[in-house]
């Protein structure tokens, strides 16, 4: 119960604790200095997730590091076991990555302010029209050279089941003819879910797969690209 009471103590303090850093970032923003910008973005909230994620006592092995892309823009697809998902991928993937979040996430404050200038994309799932429309804008934050990370599942399985995949989920990098990068997740629920929402530490496995080419594929190969991606991360569940 301590180390929960000190995780979501730290989460707040934390994240109030980065105001300046965006003061930084408007700075930077404001002096047309892109580049250093979007590097600083990726430092910090790489640096804030850690920090979660060393809290929690979570003991993390990662696989496959060698198939990270280098200055290529990817679509990481990942299952979604649980809270901890988010930080995880952005403290062990190094790479600047937007993500397609729940409309929730917004009421956050200083958080979604951070998410805003990783280029995050907010879902409302209660309406067909606007998960299409934020389909439509990570369509174009990949086309403008921002890799993103998207979990097809919609939400967590709080669990090591792997639910449905959802359709839409592969129009982002079909439309945008950017390569995916299969992400497997196996145990974050561990830290959280499963413990009725108090923090416990145990092991978790993050295993990222070789990337799939989107662009100029048959009408058969688009057809089978979501059981090829749901099978991969599937393999290491």
């Amino acid at each position: 119960m301590f180390r929960t009471i000190i995780w979501y103590t730290h989460f707040a303090i934390s994240l109030l604790f980065t105001l300046p850093k965006l003061y930084k970032v408007k700075a930077l923003e404001r002096s047309g200095k892109k580049d250093e910008m979007e590097a600083y973005i990726h430092k910090t909230t790489s640096n804030w997730a850690m920090s979660q994620v060393k809290l929690s006592g979570a003991r993390i092995k990662v696989f496959g590091e060698e198939n990270l892309p280098k200055d290529e823009t990817v679509l990481f697809m990942s299952n979604h076991q649980g809270n901890f998902d988010i930080a995880l991928l952005m403290s062990y993937v190094d790479v600047p990555k937007g993500y397609i979040a729940k409309i929730e996430m917004k009421k956050i404050p200083i958080l979604r302010t951070w998410m805003e200038y990783m280029h995050c994309v907010f879902m409302d799932r209660s309406s067909l029209r606007k998960s299409a429309e934020a389909i439509a804008q990570g369509v174009k934050i990949l086309k403008s050279g921002h890799s993103m990370v998207i979990f097809p599942e919609g939400t967590r399985s709080k669990g090591d089941t792997l639910g449905e995949f959802k359709a839409g989920s592969f129009k982002l990098a079909t439309k945008s003819k950017v390569p995916i990068v299969p992400v497997t997740i196996k145990g974050s629920y561990k830290l959280m879910e499963q413990n009725g929402n108090k923090i416990k530490p145990e092991d978790v496995e993050m295993y990222i797969h070789p990337m799939i080419q989107t662009k100029d594929l048959s009408k058969e190969e688009l057809d089978l690209l979501p059981s090829m991606v749901k099978g991969l991360i599937q393999s290491k569940l």
